[in-house]
């Protein structure tokens, strides 16, 4: 077989085919109420005014002490920023919406079980909740500012309350996703040096009561082999006064939240003035090997960030009903369910359990009851409800003013069904890209003064400068339909501090790469490399491609694995694609794709061939795939996300790794069987992986 021919691109280099989609101009009444509709701001936030124009964000805040200096170059590249500025995060969220908005709701909670009554909680009883909780963390485990704590909580408002009432005492939270095991809560415990632990008995999930308390006790335990001992468990009881664990309670570790808290009913805590350039919390990110990441984020800085990118890129104002359908257990959850929607005294909107259950209606159903004007979710949750409700939304009356979407990039397909079904033709989407390091948006648009452009996240946000390198540290021009390493040039106030106790990894992760000079005490010299490719279209939108590493290099032409995704889902049938690489004697690598059908629908041999139809015409013949395998539905995570390393692995017949903490591990067998024993049939079965090969398998789609 001929070896196919084509360019060969440079390693931050992607081939790029993806057509250019129109523009959609924001609805005129939304333009008329919107927080951003002044041109000027553009100008306002544009580089000829950086650093100051983040005093505008800053200025959203009640500060004890003004600061002296807006950006601090001193220490290149941990920058500080409203260097002298002395608040407190909590009365930010809370103290200071009294006088006006006291009776206005904070959270309002949804339990999964519809038969259980939502919560809501005002302002007021918030502060009373946060102060008496604040009182217990600082008399019963002698916290004081600067300790950390970790929580490992469900979407419960026991969350956001812990949170607030650290962030009264300048305690440092560490929160750990509840739907990740104890062995990974306990590794993160080590790594930030907790003494307390804070957790749940249970929480409903898929109409099933979940036992988390069993998981608290595999996380001391796993601490305490990395030589760090657990004081205290503080245990929030679903159900109070019933505890919905069968794991024992640990006499003299283990207190139950509830009993404890009359001790201090009605007390309230002084909130601790603490420095700008204090840290808030840590947020361990999924690396792919090694010690963990603890991404260290601010007080000053990203509050205030996070405020401002919440007030414009959002448009949330304080009589807004905003849902965001995150887990706080991720960054999304800290900046844009908790800390910038309450900074701006908005109403914040919390769901326990998974978005279909118990059927495709229910997140219509929430936002019709609670009358939600802003909705906030990730294109995986947005892929699930077109796959399981496609004509759901329909059902219900509800009106959305704003929709975003976040986490990933968003199929040009799923951003029209999104736009069209979910919000009626009527709402603004917004699209944002940023992560867990960056403490909020990093690309998107501003809503009442740029259009819309399906797949595109759109421009740097404001006084974000973006830029995209080749390999060399060159520029790639806009236009030029060439892809790169899409960094930014400046620093911005949410950007994480550094990685908690290991700043040289900090160093050589994020600038290192496009360092220009290691001495330079000057911003320029800096850019940081956001890990992911992308391409710049002649109109400044970027559209980005997927992670670095998430590439898959078929003879010397490096695919991104969105692009590929995206035209598989232009076949009707399709809900949802993942693609993978698999070993080719020939070509490199080869790309399998993973399709799952709509459901009530069948699939036939037809099915497989209009997918690589799409995609040779989409992208042309170079991505043609392999095999297209359908299968009853994606190994994913619980937070719905599809984890494509298992299914590389089933590709290339290596160890998929651990699945005990996939949402559905028992698909992994049925797909396991399928697919090899028709590739065994074929007699497709790849030579015996080296070591780097068999790594790039185990770690695609887990890049750091």
């Amino acid at each position: 077989m001929a070896r196919e021919t084509g360019p060969r691109l440079s390693e931050a280099q992607i081939a790029v085919h993806w057509r250019e989609e129109r523009t959609y101009p924001p609805p005129a009444g939304f333009v008329a109420q919107a927080n951003a509709a002044d041109p000027g701001i553009i100008e306002r936030f544009g580089e000829a005014n950086f650093p100051d124009c983040f005093t505008e964000y800053a200025e959203l805040l009640s500060w004890d002490a003004p600061w002296h200096t807006v950006l601090d170059t001193g220490d290149p590249p941990f920058w500080k920023w409203f260097t002298g500025g002395m608040l407190n995060a909590c009365y930010n969220c809370v103290d200071r919406h009294l006088p006006t908005g006291r009776n206005r709701a904070a959270l309002i909670w949804v339990p999964e079980p519809e038969d259980q009554a939502t919560e809501t909680v005002t302002y007021q009883e918030l502060y009373r909740r946060v102060n008496e909780f604040a009182a217990l963390l600082r008399e019963f485990c002698g916290l004081e500012s600067g300790d950390r704590v970790t929580f490992h909580l469900p979407m419960v408002p026991e969350l956001p309350v812990a949170m607030l009432a650290c962030a009264r005492l300048g305690v440092i939270h560490s929160e750990v996703f509840g739907g990740f095991s104890g062995a990974a809560c306990g590794d993160r415990i080590a790594d930030s040096a907790s003494r307390v632990l804070v957790t749940m008995d249970g929480y409903y999930r898929g109409g099933s009561l979940v036992d988390h308390k069993a998981k608290a006790d595999e996380a001391v335990e796993a601490a305490r082999r990395y030589g760090r001992e657990i004081e205290k468990v503080l245990v929030w009881r679903r159900h109070p006064g019933r505890y919905s664990s069968r794991t024992p309670m640990v006499l003299g570790r283990d207190f139950f939240v509830d009993e404890l808290l009359g001790g201090y009913h009605g007390r309230s805590v002084p909130p601790v003035s603490m420095p700008a350039e204090a840290p808030l919390f840590l947020m361990y990110t999924s690396g792919t090997t090694g010690r963990p990441k603890g991404c260290q984020h601010s007080t000053g800085g990203y509050l205030s960030y996070v405020a401002g990118t919440a007030r414009y890129h959002l448009d949330i104002h304080p009589e807004d009903t905003y849902w965001c359908a995150a887990d706080i257990g991720w960054i999304t959850g800290h900046s844009y369910i908790v800390y910038g929607p309450l900074a701006l005294g908005t109403t914040s909107v919390l769901y326990e359990g998974v978005p279909t259950y118990p059927d495709a209606g229910r997140c219509w159903r929430i936002a019709e009851r609670l009358g939600v004007n802003i909705f906030h979710t990730a294109p995986t949750t947005i892929r699930m409800l077109r796959k399981v409700g496609p004509e759901e939304p329909r059902g219900y009356d509800y009106r959305f003013k704003l929709m975003t979407t976040v986490g990933e990039p968003i199929e040009p397909e799923v951003w029209h069904w999104y736009h069209d079904e979910v919000g009626k033709g009527q709402a603004v989407v917004v699209d944002t890209w940023w992560m867990t390091e960056t403490g909020g948006f990093l690309g998107t648009t501003l809503p009442a003064l740029q259009p819309m452009k399906p797949g595109s996240c759109g421009p740097g946000a404001l006084g974000i400068l973006p830029v995209i390198y080749d390999e060399d540290g060159a520029v790639v021009a806009a236009g030029s339909g060439r892809a790169g390493n899409i960094c930014i040039r400046n620093p911005w106030p949410g950007v994480l501090q550094t990685i908690w106790g290991q700043p040289e990894r900090f160093v050589d992760i994020y600038y290192g790469r496009y360092c220009r000079d290691p001495g330079s005490k000057d911003w320029h010299d800096w850019p940081f490399l956001c890990g992911d490719g992308a391409v710049e279209a002649s109109d400044g939108y970027f559209r980005i491609l997927g992670r670095i590493d998430d590439v898959i290099n078929v003879a010397g032409h490096r695919l991104g694995t969105k692009e590929l995704e995206s035209a598989a889902l232009t076949v009707e049938e399709v809900a949802e694609a993942a693609a993978v690489p698999a070993v080719d004697e020939v070509r490199g690598r080869a790309v399998e794709m993973y399709v799952a059908l709509k459901p009530g629908l069948s699939p036939g041999p037809e099915t497989g061939q209009r997918v690589t139809a799409a995609i040779e015409r989409e992208i042309g013949k170079i991505a043609r795939p392999a095999h297209v395998w359908i299968v009853p539905d994606m190994p994913k995570t619980r937070s719905g996300k599809i984890m494509r390393r298992v299914i590389a692995g089933i590709s290339n017949f290596t160890d998929v790794g651990d699945v005990s903490t996939l949402a559905n591990p028992e698909i992994v067998e049925d797909i396991r069987h399928r697919v090899q024993s028709e590739k065994l049939a074929r007699g497709d079965v790849p030579r015996e992986l080296t070591a780097q090969e068999a790594q790039e398998i185990r770690e695609f789609g887990t890049a750091e």
